[in-house]
């Protein structure tokens, strides 16, 4: 099968490494500094060598802010039977683009990503394929996937959003906020330390990744629920109420079972 993959960066690279050695993958991506990790690949500056290549399905790894640009830029040089397809972390406005784009299309989410992840042990990972797509695509992703052996959930776009929303949406606040509050800790203890790791880990993302995953229509309803909980806190700590630290401690316990 010919694969070409929009976009060199982290996801880009993971990808073009998986599928190199199976199909034949050529990779657009307009920075040249980005290709130098780039092997077994044929390298594509310029959307008009699309034509020759004739892929047969497209993995679109560019910037979130920019997917539906590098869409737009590709599907001109596209043979009419190509599978297009994204790994965007937010589905916001793309099942509007895909009903209207012409192609056959499968989404599907990655949810390790890499600066958390190891790349080469996946097995406790998730990932999601959107139900609403190109039955052949989706069983190219499914099989992809499970042969990285990660637990694969189908969704709905509209399912989609709003697990992301919770999954993705309370974890990066939260961080935000712990993150804000910052001061210099010359003896910091291991629980900070734990905390910091993961603070410099999410802001070492695409700040566009950030926004988009934050402006997710549903995320603010999360965000809520973090506000309700901290105000519920911060009263028990006003009052010194030990009986309802105690409920409140059980509660959370109870929950992350």
């Amino acid at each position: 099968m010919k694969i070409l993959i929009l976009g060199a960066g982290k996801m880009g690279s993971f990808f073009t490494d998986l599928l190199s050695f199976e199909h034949e993958v050529a990779v657009l991506e307009k920075d040249p500094v980005r290709m130098r990790f780039i092997y077994n690949a044929l390298r594509m500056q310029s959307p008009e060598e699309i034509r020759d290549f004739a892929p047969d399905i497209v993995i679109n790894c560019v910037t979130l802010n920019y997917t539906v640009e590098a869409f737009r830029s590709a599907l001109p040089y596209l043979k009419p039977n190509c599978i297009i397809s994204d790994i965007a972390s937010v589905k916001t406005n793309l099942k509007e683009f895909y009903a209207t784009c012409g192609f056959p299309y499968v989404s599907t989410h990655p949810m390790f990503g890499p600066t958390f992840a190891n790349l080469a042990n996946l097995e406790k990972e998730n990932t999601i394929i959107i139900s609403e797509g190109d039955y052949l695509g989706r069983i190219f992703f499914k099989d992809l996937y499970d042969r990285l052996k990660l637990n694969v959930f189908e969704y709905t776009f509209e399912e989609h959003d709003r697990v992301v929303a919770y999954s993705l949406g309370i974890p990066f606040a939260s961080t935000l906020v712990f993150a804000a509050t910052m001061v210099h800790q010359d003896a910091p203890g291991t629980t900070f330390k734990r905390h910091m790791k993961i603070a410099r880990g999410l802001l070492s993302e695409d700040d566009y990744l950030l926004t988009e995953i934050l402006f997710n229509p549903r995320t603010p309803n999360q965000i809520a629920r973090i506000q309700e909980q901290l105000t519920a806190l911060q009263e028990i700590i006003a009052a010194k109420d030990t009986g309802k630290m105690k409920a409140f401690l059980a509660d959370v316990r109870e929950k992350i079972k």
